[in-house]
């Protein structure tokens, strides 16, 4: 699938997709890892153990059997991934900026959303693999843990 940039004007002339503070706008500097991307998010979750790519009503879903764990907007410019409801509302008021609540329709779920340009790809990664790891058998998530401690470098393993 190709994702189409979406743009949108900005206060000041800033460029689109930085994300926070009170006009919801960050630019980050040339430092920076480049935002993330519908791509990104693919390579993360095909990687993990029996996940399925679908199309539903025009938007990317990530599955393990029935169960949605990750998703795409239309637009390819925000992830929807699993959190526990309980925590939803803490993780949101953090960083009102880069979280989102879930949709009306998705309240019900164990479900928050983010903007992809407001976050890196370890950020990514990481709420990825956490909403993975909701869905799946506990002896799947625990073999893929093992299995990714032992092909970190010597110097990362605990």
């Amino acid at each position: 699938m190709t994702g189409k940039a979406v743009t949108r004007a900005l206060p000041s002339g800033l460029p689109p997709g930085r994300i926070n503070g009170p006009n919801n706008v960050d630019v980050r500097d040339g430092d920076e890892p480049p935002m993330v991307d519908a791509e990104a998010v693919r390579r993360v979750a095909l990687s993990l153990p029996r996940t399925e790519e679908h199309l539903v009503r025009d938007r990317v879903k990530f599955r393990v059997g029935r169960i949605v764990y990750a998703s795409l907007s239309r637009d390819e410019t925000v992830m929807g991934f699993g959190f526990p409801r309980e925590e939803r509302v803490a993780l949101v008021a953090s960083a009102p900026g880069k979280f989102l609540m879930p949709l009306p329709a998705d309240e019900r779920y164990q479900w928050v959303r983010v903007r992809l340009a407001a976050i890196d790809e370890a950020e990514m990664r990481e709420l990825v693999v956490d909403a993975w790891r909701m869905v799946v058998p506990k002896k799947v998530a625990a073999a893929y843990a093992e299995r990714m401690r032992l092909s970190a470098p010597d110097d990362e393993r605990q």
